[in-house]
């Protein structure tokens, strides 16, 4: 890291107790154009919080389910990436979309978060026709690709991450504090990321993602790369954050972890093939594994939803 940049770097000391640091401006861009991307999509995103957040801003009508799809589509050009998708998820829910490369999970995650518009028909979250940056605050984004600063530490990454959100002070301190205690990652604040393990590194990014504590999680292939115990602990993870109201839209090629979803819904070509638990999606295909029943609904003439 160069000088230009380390002048931004709070400094800590080892042994002195933690202080509330300016943040540290960003480095340089990232070469790596996947990276880069990641790093733009929650720079865009998170430019949407401003002032201080209220219930008529991000919150969404009682009653209302935190995201309501009706027959979205998104093309680009003569590809059609969405086509007519339509459900509900409920508050609480961890909702599972799989599917092959460039069956549109991706792209329904963008156009969720607002960073892309839908062709056709509409999108709801947190009680919000998207795109509208006013629930970014309620909003947390874990990208496929590590949007962390490697030259910066752990706390500093948090630190830099939370102030998109609008946290400071004592109350980031504190959110600081508590997502490296989930994350079970305290006793390497200090350590700069690029000195860490990939799966540490996919640790720190969910904490980054949970810094302003959102209401909705997006999570995109968060335990790619990861060993399994590793995956079982974040699926832990994501448990308690149900338990705590949050919703988590995730998606995974692991079809073995899908199973840890309330339900999923099976992507192929943009178009929702079907959608239901787990356990009803087995019992409905006569499969015996998920490898089996995608094939299944995959080889039908026509979806079939719950």
């Amino acid at each position: 890291m160069d000088d230009s940049h380390s002048a931004n770097v709070p400094q800590e000391r080892a042994g002195a107790p933690a202080q509330a640091a300016p943040t540290p401006n960003p480095p340089s861009a990232p070469d790596d154009p996947i990276r880069a991307d990641a790093v733009s999509a929650l720079g865009t995103l998170a430019s949407g919080v401003t002032g201080e957040a209220t219930d008529e801003a991000t919150g969404n009508p009682t009653g209302e389910a935190p995201i309501i799809l009706d027959n979205v589509t998104k093309t680009f050009g003569k590809t059609r990436a969405l086509d007519g998708v339509t459900f509900r998820v409920a508050a609480g829910e961890t909702f599972g979309l799989i599917g092959p490369n460039g069956s549109g999970k991706t792209t329904l995650i963008r156009v969720l978060l607002g960073l892309a518009r839908p062709t056709g028909g509409s999108v709801r979250v947190l009680g919000r026709v998207m795109p509208d940056r006013r629930v970014a605050r309620s909003i947390g984004y874990m990208t496929q690709a590590s949007a962390l600063y490697a030259e910066l530490s752990v706390r500093e990454n948090l630190a830099f991450f939370g102030a998109l959100y609008g946290l400071h002070g004592r109350q980031l301190d504190a959110r600081i504090a508590e997502t490296l205690a989930l994350v079970d990652l305290t006793d390497r604040v200090r350590d700069p990321v690029q000195t860490l393990s990939g799966g540490m590194r996919q640790r720190v990014s969910l904490a980054c993602s949970l810094i302003h504590q959102p209401r909705l999680l997006f999570l995109d292939e968060p335990t790619v790369g990861i060993d399994p115990e590793l995956r079982l602990l974040f699926w832990d993870y994501f448990a308690r954050l149900n338990a705590q109201g949050v919703t988590i839209i995730v998606t995974t090629h692991l079809l073995d972890e899908a199973t840890r979803c309330h339900r999923l819904a099976l992507l192929r070509f943009g178009q929702l093939l079907v959608m239901d638990t787990p356990d009803e999606l087995l019992r409905r295909s006569g499969a015996d594994d998920f490898e089996h029943a995608f094939l299944y609904y995959a080889n039908r003439e026509e979806p079939t939803l719950a």
